[in-house]
């Protein structure tokens, strides 16, 4: 064991790809599963960044459109199954104002409350399809230093075992294996401060877009109360 702890000091290389081969079998298992924690994290990340916005340029474009309409059914033909949130709102939206008002009497409060049900319903519904993946960041930002951690704390303990073997307390003896130690906490890093940063970023992305369809919902449902009203 000391001859492997001291390689890394006796050769001076004190590489990535060096501490991780002289690493035993537990470190290397937290110190693959961190990399692959931080490459699927990259992954959301890309992929969640990339999603959202094209959401919320074709969301503006879609209000923007809905508010020149003049004819509301005939735009919900067109743009009524879309799988934008906002269309998704929008369809809720009439589909309970088709059922309410399909018959009658019509009961108009009960009808504006069916309607701001559904629709706020929708918004919930769409705001937890859009945030699935938000939670493993979420999930590698607050586990994967304390991951690190564990690495390091078991490498340091590896390295004290040598001392205490060999009874040699050398620099060269203890070096390699702590600096295996920490390069798994620096992995767990790598990993966690991203995960973190892109967390924060995308929820307050998020919470806009949300703040966006609520209040998409609150214009759509004011044209429908006036509607109601006109039918009086």
């Amino acid at each position: 064991m000391l001859d492997q702890l001291s390689l890394g000091a006796t050769t001076g290389n004190f590489s990535p790809f060096m501490l991780f081969m002289e690493a035993d079998i537990v470190v290397k298992s937290v110190m693959i599963g961190l990399l692959l924690a931080s490459m699927w994290t990259w992954t959301i990340i890309v992929s969640f960044g990339m999603n959202i916005g094209k959401i919320a340029r074709k969301s503006e474009k879609f209000e923007l459109t809905f508010a020149k309409t003049e004819n509301l059914d005939k735009f919900f033909e067109e743009y009524g199954q879309s799988s934008l949130p906002s269309a998704k709102v929008l369809a809720a939206g009439v589909k309970e104002w088709r059922r309410s008002t399909s018959k009658g009497p019509i009961d108009r409060e009960g009808t504006r409350q069916r309607l701001a049900i559904a629709m706020n319903t929708t918004i919930a519904h769409e705001v937890d399809r859009i945030a699935d993946r938000l939670n493993f960041l979420a999930t590698v930002g607050s586990v994967a230093p304390f991951v690190g951690l564990f690495g390091t704390v078991w490498g340091i303990m590896r390295s004290f075992s040598a001392i205490a073997a060999e009874q040699n307390s050398s620099l060269a003896v203890v070096a390699p294996g702590i600096a295996e130690a920490l390069f798994a906490t620096a992995i767990g890093l790598f990993a966690a401060i991203p995960a973190v940063i892109a967390y924060n970023r995308f929820s307050h992305g998020l919470n806009k877009l949300e703040a966006r369809m609520g209040r998409f919902a609150d214009g759509f449902h004011a044209t429908l109360s006036r509607e109601l009203e006109l039918g009086d």
